[in-house]
């Protein structure tokens, strides 16, 4: 059986975001909970109340959007995954799920990675492009 998503309930949070939600500064390489919401099939969703799910920003923009790669606690091995800790937890980061965010989605920051972890981050995404 079809696990149900709650896509109204996610209408309603996406819409509070778009409408009332300031811009919040933010850098490469941090890590924040973004709300990611209830998305189609096997896209990345966020959870709990706030659909919020961690999130290492890849490439910033402008302060508006920046790309972003969602993480996962669970350990995941191949070619579309990248582990990395984030203060003492470790996750793995969705190299598959790469997207576009409108900074109005992040929530909170939670952390980094660390400079010479994110260089390998992003060769192992350029290598999976190719």
């Amino acid at each position: 059986m079809e696990n149900k998503k709650n896509f109204d309930r996610w209408n309603k949070t996406k819409k509070d975001l778009h409408t009332g939600k300031e811009r919040l500064f933010f850098h490469v390489r941090e890590v924040w909970f973004a709300h990611l919401g209830v998305n189609v099939g096997f896209e990345q969703d966020g959870s709990g109340e706030e659909f919020l799910r961690p999130v290492v920003i890849l490439r910033k923009f402008n302060n508006e959007v920046c790309w972003i790669l969602p993480l996962t606690r669970t350990d995941k091995k191949g070619p579309y995954y990248f582990r990395v800790s984030v203060g003492d937890k470790n996750s793995s980061v969705i190299l598959s799920q790469i997207r576009l965010l409108d900074v109005k989605r992040l929530k909170y920051k939670i952390g980094h990675v660390e400079k010479k972890r994110f260089l390998k981050l992003k060769k192992s995404l350029k290598d999976l492009l190719s």
